[in-house]
């Protein structure tokens, strides 16, 4: 039995919806006063420093609290390396492949313990990790390092171990992108990726780590906007929009009792097809019960009319509205009272023991591939980094002061007391940015280019192969694959992302400093 809620208050349930600021504004103060809004997603966009997320979730909470008894979700991308929604003032924590080259499930378990532990602190109560994706396709553009692994029995063992450390931190966790968006070549930010392979693949690979995740008591399932015409007859219904998917294989099949949310409804795969709205109709009869739209107030509201005014006129039956409120209102339950939370979680992040154990971890996960000859300290360098200049869902780390700061290896390695030339280019430079930085290579004996999936960028490959490979050293600042395009270089290391302490590991690696294995 659920409590006797309105139809309105029923339906806001559903909905978990972003803003933009540091703090509620008109906009989600709406959402949440007149349509009894169940859950709010933070992004950058919302962040300034940890006080500051804080205050802001106690706020939401405290508006919410005005007019509703159910608490407010709070959730976030908090994966680790490449998404991190807050990284200052927070311990660092590295992309899931990370954890898996530095080679200890239970240091993935404790790092990821105290990274959700840190966000408990800050009012956030469920974390919309840990993937469970198997990157079996070296051409995926959005999975890649968000992955724990290249097969089933490495994913199952560190995600789970993620899995474990979430819940051992207070937070709630969630497993995506369900049914599997590793062996994708299609981002589905900007269009409806397909997963070919027939059942009995799927069983053996991308349905095994999510097996392991419902038995490990995985409180969230989010779906991915991936067809999957093994399960889903139609090629053109993602897994988001498919009964077949949703309910016939999660629910019946699967048996998994827990919450679905929808990945965002606002990406392409659902935005440039059936539409926001209607997607979210779909997704809530296919099985979905939290319907993800992350942005814009006008699909938000227009979600929660459509759906009022198709319960009213019979189109959808209130009984499953009503099925999934249970399911949420279950999960929130589990919530931890967000008044009890401290006013300032400063002393609770960045301990001395988990800085070390975060930096020990990315220490330990600097690959460095065949002959290695580190750089000369008493030489200058060049680096060349490969930035993001336009932001994504996951590529946030070119939006607003994170971009005017710009953090980079030459950072670490001028700290070292190297000195240090930087010239910085897009992730596709044009012919003109190309010859400009060979011409710059020509005058320095040291050059360390940092890719960012070069093997997926034809410009950045040409470049990598027209720099002088004896005096080159690459640095994979994502995929790890694109060290193959510089067999001769001089040195060729991955720490599987380009965030600070990454590269921080990246600078003591190439400076011949190995961390205590």
């Amino acid at each position: 039995m659920i409590p006797p809620l309105t139809l309105v208050q029923k339906t806001g349930q559903l909905l978990m919806a972003g803003f933009a600021g540091f703090e509620p504004n008109e906009h989600i103060e709406k959402l949440i006063r007149e349509r009894h809004l169940g859950g709010v997603i933070l992004f950058r966009r919302n962040v300034e420093s940890p006080t500051q997320v804080a205050r802001l979730c106690r706020l939401l909470q405290e508006i919410n609290a005005e007019v509703s008894d159910v608490p407010l979700l709070i959730g976030i991308d908090q994966e680790g390396g490449m998404v991190m929604r807050i990284e200052d003032g927070m311990t660092p924590l590295p992309s899931p492949l990370a954890f898996q080259a530095a080679g200890s499930v239970d240091d993935c378990r404790e790092l990821t313990r105290i990274a959700n532990t840190e966000l408990a602190a800050l009012g956030i109560n469920i974390n919309f990790a840990p993937s469970f994706d198997v990157n079996n396709n070296r051409n995926n553009p959005v999975i890649g390092v968000r992955a724990f692994g290249e097969d089933v029995a490495t994913v199952c063992d560190y995600a789970g171990a993620a899995l474990a450390g979430i819940h051992a931190a207070g937070m709630l966790a969630t497993a995506k992108h369900f049914p599997g968006h590793g062996d994708t070549d299609t981002d589905s930010h900007l269009g409806l990726p397909r997963v070919p392979h027939d059942r009995a693949r799927l069983d053996t690979v991308e349905l095994a780590p999510f097996r392991a995740a419902i038995a490990a008591g995985v409180d969230a399932v989010m779906s991915a906007h991936v067809a999957f015409p093994a399960v889903e007859p139609d090629p053109d219904t993602p897994a988001t929009m498919s009964r077949a998917v949703l309910t016939g294989l999660l629910r019946d099949e699967l048996g998994f009792g827990g919450v679905v949310f929808t990945d965002c409804l606002e990406m392409d795969a659902i935005a440039k097809g059936p539409g926001t709205v209607a997607g979210a109709l779909r997704s809530l009869q296919a099985g979905a019960d939290v319907l993800l739209i992350s942005h814009t107030p006008e699909r938000q509201h227009g979600f929660l009319d459509a759906l009022q005014a198709s319960v009213i006129n019979g189109e959808i039956d209130e009984a499953t509205v009503d099925t999934a409120v249970a399911r949420i209102l279950a999960l929130k339950a589990k919530l931890p009272d967000w008044r009890s939370l401290p006013i300032d979680p400063t002393p609770l992040l960045r301990t001395p023991a988990a800085l070390d154990l975060s930096a020990h971890v990315h220490g330990k996960a600097v690959q460095r591939v065949d002959r290695f000859v580190p750089l000369d300290p008493t030489q200058p360098v060049l680096v060349i980094t490969l930035e993001v200049r336009t932001r994504t869902e996951i590529d946030e780390v070119a939006n607003g002061k994170i971009a005017q700061r710009r953090e980079s290896l030459a950072q670490p390695l001028v700290a070292a007391g190297l000195e240090v030339a930087e010239i910085a280019l897009p992730l596709a430079p044009s012919a003109v940015e190309i010859d400009a930085a060979l011409q710059q290579a020509v005058t320095h004996s040291q050059i360390v280019l940092v890719s960012y999936n070069a093997v997926l960028q034809p410009a950045q490959r040409e470049l990598i192969t027209r720099l002088p490979q004896n005096r080159l050293w690459l640095v994979a600042g994502r995929l790890p694959y694109d060290l193959t395009l510089a067999p001769e270089a001089c040195g060729r290391l991955a720490a599987y992302a380009n965030r600070p302490a990454a590269l921080n590991a990246l600078a003591d690696a190439l400076l011949g400093r190995v961390v205590d294995q």
